[in-house]
């Protein structure tokens, strides 16, 4: 290294703020430098010129423009370059205030850019008439096409059988040729390629090897050329801008979120980040850009396996989202997540795989197309452009590169960084968990600039040959915008892939491998025999299989903690513990200052109590870079809100509709292009049907449509729609689940509870029948009991003080149900785009052929009181509805379950109940409304020390077994109400 030169080894960090030059050798020397010369205030800050970066552009090939700005520390409380914007209240009861961003407001504008008054209307979405359905002749035409293709994924073959059936059945009617739908598959495919709408063209560019060429010659790789396809970004974006679908979920500023009664900060959707405001800072400088809506562009890309069989079965798309939609809308993909390209994957021979030349342009390749495909949102970037957003109105938009969603392996290939390094922060990779700074682009050129690449691969993990795609694009570094991942971080990476693992080996290490095996045996006989519950993954054979999917991992940590215990130390138990409540914390819907002080208190004791793996020599470091994660979470969550709006779950899901149908109904031969038509031809009918929607074309079904036209032709006035009317049906593409359903419809109640629509007319029809059926003598007194209670609200006697021949007698028919569902709000998990979700609760005398299903509830016993302290845990033996006065009133019999202790278990942090019985140690039955049941609860065993005979199956647990668990990890919604 040249003298003149800074001696890195002694200064290390530098400072990150514009302007200033300063470095240091510790992080205490840039604490007290960073207080002393750049103290957060109040106060506008003071813009110093900006210091210019190395001009490294990832895009040779492409000749990538690259736009040096200046990187901000956000380290700090980002403060905006305008005076603080006033409060405004929002949402109901004036219980939240939002502060927006003062300058980039979403003002709207005509087509032309001008602002407009406000309260000025938008222009109608659309100038079509109610009974245009172009390309299609009419309602029935487009729902054919849309079933035979979305829908049904029909084959063409099976398309002209079915279309020849049709026209054959037509004919027969007595109607002409000219009423046939569709001729074939050809008429159909062409009529969906007519759809102007949603139309975005797949181009390709091909990319070559232009590097030096060994002596001996190039080897094959350096010589193919290697196809990237790709939708316009630029495109996308603004259709996605211009859905209506979503109108209502899109927001428009950057803002801060507090309660009103304590102005307690909370995130949750991407504009509520610290990041979004930051970035309207340095657009705001350029006064020209005041008054446009900051469009953030997110992105996220992972390798897909389509098949294991044969031929070329891995795919690499490319999705792009905006993060403007709110998470729900994201989460749910509902048009605002598209595949926008399909990456080049090369490939060579075993032995030039894993050479440096061959795996520096594999990554490089990445870059640099990333870099191409963007560039037309590129000059959007400076220069706001007029666009056409959902709920009718122009407005003027600026882009920006937002949080890139990848697993750990692209993020090393995004952040051009040594793997087990990593991608956040400067920490070393043999001591990731002690606290450095984090990573920044600038901090990344001037090492670049200072150091051989030697030293900067082996000290600071930095590849300095690879230059990443944000570096062609201003405001984007690279570190700053990668997010975080819950699925393969911790779900997958720290729990399955270390911490199940360390379990196995800590059996192993302790008990010896014929022991370990008996153990894990018996753990797995305690996994499968959880009982049944809505939306809960089984294990009928325990962990014990080869592949793992996410579900598989996410099912996992429901039931697993319970099955340790007996076997393992009470620290594992803790540390199972700390990172399950780490995850469910993290995946909340809304993210308050409370709550990052109770996920850094999981990091603290996950931290704590894992140390036993390393006493016990199950493991020699924690330098693990999924594990490692966990310390940037409270970081990313106030950079870019809620977590569950980012993770790779999304993209995962999205692989299904996006890539794996498509392929399958490919012919294999050459099927990437087959599946960018199918893709088309998908987004073309999405568009279709959003656009009818919009125009009020799709209410009720296609039955009730036509015959109200009918109708209507025949008497004019008579309209039969009323008759028809379809159930709400969750969107197609959810996983469906037959104890959940997905509610897309605004959030309206927080639960409520109904019975089945139909009875079971082979079940007992009165009392005494049911009393017979259900083996409880009694339950007529206790019927009698209920109707007392129910007549008489006001008296505040015992029911056991009251005279029996105060209790009405009930001699008249009941209906008996298999089932009851529950719909209530739970945002955090599956749910439709209010947040709405429907879980079906079981009381049935045979279930699935095989056995009989009584599920727990949560029952309001005490509406004052929150959480467990508020509700019991009860036992559903049947659901049944009598009739009182005239009017029906829906039941269940239950038998209830008491708390043991007033708090949680302290190792497993869930509370244990116990069945209740009454004064004669009879087991406690009760009769209650179904509207003081909340909603399902799950029970686990506490299975102590004792080994689980293989006869004991799910079904038998709650009769067996005299301790439970309340299992709070059953879903996230649980672990809201049950902690």
């Amino acid at each position: 290294m040249s003298p003149s030169r800074r001696n890195f080894s002694v200064l290390r960090i530098p400072c990150t703020k514009p302007g200033c030059n300063r470095w240091f050798k510790n992080k205490s020397g840039y604490t007290q430098h960073t207080n002393a010369v750049h103290p957060v205030l109040s106060a506008a800050p003071l813009h110093a010129p900006e210091l210019p970066q190395p001009n490294r552009s990832p895009s040779p090939i492409f000749n990538g423009d690259f736009d040096g700005a200046g990187e901000e520390d956000l380290s700090g409380i980002p403060r905006s370059a305008q005076s603080p914007a006033p409060a405004e209240f929002f949402g109901a009861g004036d219980r939240l205030y939002r502060n927006y961003h003062p300058s980039l407001t979403g003002r709207p504008c005509d087509p032309e850019g001008n602002f407009l008054p406000p309260g000025a209307l938008p222009l109608p979405l659309s100038e079509k008439s109610a009974d245009d359905w172009t390309p299609y002749r009419d309602r029935l035409e487009f729902e054919l096409a849309d079933y035979i293709f979305t829908k049904n994924q029909t084959p063409a073959a099976q398309i002209d059988h079915l279309l020849d059936l049709w026209a054959a059945s037509l004919l027969r009617a007595g109607a002409d040729s000219s009423q046939v739908l569709f001729t074939d598959h050809h008429d159909v495919y062409r009529t969906i390629d007519n759809t102007p709408l949603g139309d975005v063209k797949w181009r390709s560019f091909s990319v070559k090897y232009t590097g030096d060429i060994p002596d001996e010659g190039p080897t094959p790789w350096m010589t193919e050329s290697y196809d990237v396809w790709f939708r316009d970004p630029h495109q996308v974006v603004q259709n996605m801008l211009a859905n209506p679908d979503y109108a209502q979920e899109v927001d428009l500023r950057p803002y801060r979120e507090f309660a009103t009664e304590t102005n307690e900060r909370q995130w949750q959707d991407f504009m509520s980040g610290d990041w979004a405001w930051n970035q309207a800072d340095q657009i705001a400088k350029d006064p020209a850009t005041h008054g446009s809506t900051f469009v953030p562009v997110i992105l996220g890309s992972d390798k897909t396996t389509v098949s294991v069989a044969t031929g070329q079965n891995d795919y690499y798309p490319l999705y792009a989202s905006i993060g403007n939609v709110r998470n729900n809308v994201r989460r749910a993909h509902r048009g605002a997540l598209a595949v926008v390209g399909f990456l080049a994957m090369p490939k060579t021979t075993k032995q030039h795989a894993k050479t440096a030349i061959f795996r520096r342009f594999h990554r490089q390749l990445f870059h640099s197309s990333l870099s191409f495909i963007l560039q037309n949102l590129k000059p959007g970037m400076t220069k706001p452009e007029v666009v056409r957003f959902g709920d009718g109105h122009y407005r003027r938009v600026i882009y920006g590169l937002g949080p890139y969603i990848a697993d750990y392996e692209e993020q090393v290939l995004l952040a051009c960084i040594v793997r087990s390094w990593c991608a956040k922060c400067t920490s070393n990779s043999r001591a990731l968990d002690d606290d450095n700074i984090l990573r920044k682009r600038f901090h990344t050129d001037t090492l670049i600039e200072e150091f051989d690449h030697g030293t900067l691969w082996d000290e600071y993990g930095i590849i300095a040959q690879l230059v990443p795609f944000t570096n062609d694009y201003p405001r984007a570094d690279i570190h700053e915008l990668i997010a975080p991942d819950l699925l393969h971080q911790i779900i997958k990476g720290a729990f399955k892939d270390h911490l199940v693992a360390w379990v196995e080996k800590y059996l192993v290490a302790t008990h010896g491998q014929a022991q370990a095996d008996i153990i894990l045996d018996d753990i797995d006989r305690r996994i499968a025999a959880a009982p049944a519950f809505s939306g809960l993954r089984r294990f009928p054979q325990g962990r014990n299989f080869k592949q793992w999917t996410g579900d598989d991992s996410k099912a996992l940590m429901k039931v697993y903690l319970p099955a340790l215990e007996g076997y393992v130390p009470t620290d594992i138990i803790r540390t199972f513990r700390a990172l399950l409540e780490f995850c469910y914390l993290v995946r909340r819907n809304i993210i308050t200052e409370t709550t990052l002080e109770e996920i850094d208190d999981a990091v603290a004791r996950f931290h704590q109590y894992r140390e036993i793996f390393k006493d016990s020599d199950v493991v020699s470091t924690f330098s693990l870079p999924r594990q490692h994660s966990i310390k940037h979470y409270n970081t990313l969550i106030r950079l870019f809100g809620a977590p569950n709006g980012l993770c790779s779950s999304i993209t995962e899901s999205k692989h299904i509709k996006a890539v794996k149908e498509p392929w399958r109904r490919s012919s294999r031969y050459k099927a990437l292009g087959q599946m960018l038509v199918t893709n088309q031809h998908l987004d073309k009918l999405t568009a279709s049907r959003q656009d009818f929607y919009a125009r009020g074309m799709l209410n009720g079904t296609c039955l009730t449509s036509v015959l109200a036209t009918l109708n209507a032709r025949a008497s004019g006035e008579h309209d039969d729609t009323g008759q028809h009317e379809p159930p709400v049906s969750s969107p197609p593409g959810e996983d469906e689940n037959e104890d959940i359903d997905i509610i897309d419809d605004p959030t309206s109640v927080l639960a409520h509870v109904e019975l089945a629509k139909t009875p079971r007319t082979k079940r007992a029809r009165s009392i005494p029948e049911l009393s017979i059926e259900l083996r409880i003598p009694d339950l007529a007194d206790l019927v009698r009991c209920f109707l007392f209670e129910q007549s008489n609200p006001e008296d505040a006697r015992d029911p056991t003080e009251v005279p029996l021949l105060e209790f009405p007698h009930y001699r008249g028919r009941i209906s008996v149900f298999n089932s009851a569902s529950s719909t209530f709000h739970a945002p955090s998990d599956l749910s439709g785009i209010g947040g709405m979700k429907r879980e079906h609760i079981r009381a049935c005398p045979l279930w699935r052929n095989e056995c009989a299903r009584n599920d727990c509830v949560f029952v309001i016993t005490d509406s004052n009181a929150r959480g467990m302290l508020g509700m019991d845990v009860a036992r559903v033996m049947a659901f049944f509805s009598l009739r009182q006065h005239g009017r029906p009133i829906p039941c269940a019999v239950v038998r209830w379950f008491n708390r043991v202790g007033n708090a949680p278990d302290p190792d497993t942090g869930m509370w244990m109940v116990k069945p209740a019985f009454s004064a004669h140690n009879t087991p406690h039955f009760a009769i209650i409304h179904i509207d003081t049941i909340f909603r399902a609860a799950h029970l686990l065993p506490v299975f102590g020390t004792v080994p689980l005979s293989p006869s004991i199956k799910f079904h038998h647990v709650l009769d067996i077994f005299k301790l439970f668990y309340v299992n709070k990890f059953a879903d996230h919604h649980a672990f809201e109400i049950a902690s």
